[in-house]
């Protein structure tokens, strides 16, 4: 017969450790797999954080850069201000970073997109001029 086991083979009780002061005492129940409670929300206990279109703004952002350009960054910045609207009635709302990081991308690609569109219009002029024949 094997320490902490009975006369059959299986493994006996063991008493519970003494509860912490301000803490209520645990039942341990034999036989039944211990699981983790799940998180809810960040704030006061029972409120949770609603839910944002961060990461989609994030992927139209970051597509607009490669592909898409403007008419990708535009509906980006929309949603990430629809985002960051919301993230800011929440402190620490985990979606705050994404919806900063979508609105910082997304002003980035329209402004290099306008830099590239009025650098054509001025070499398109400069083109025209220097052709001589008006």
């Amino acid at each position: 017969m094997q320490p902490g086991t009975d006369q059959w083979g299986q493994p006996q009780p063991q008493a519970a450790p003494q509860p912490q002061y301000g803490q209520p005492p645990q039942q341990l129940i034999m036989g039944q797999p211990q699981a983790a409670q799940p998180v809810v929300g960040m704030g006061m206990p029972g409120m949770g954080v609603p839910a944002t279109s961060a990461t989609t703004a994030l992927v139209l952002s970051i597509l607009s850069i490669f592909c898409g350009g403007i008419c990708l960054a535009i509906p980006g910045l929309i949603i990430a201000n629809q985002a960051i609207a919301i993230t800011d009635q929440y402190p620490g709302h985990p979606d705050a970073g994404s919806a900063k990081a979508a609105k910082i991308i997304s002003w980035i690609v329209i402004g290099l997109t306008l830099v590239g569109i009025l650098l054509y219009a001025v070499l398109g002029v400069a083109l025209f001029a220097s052709s001589g024949e008006f």
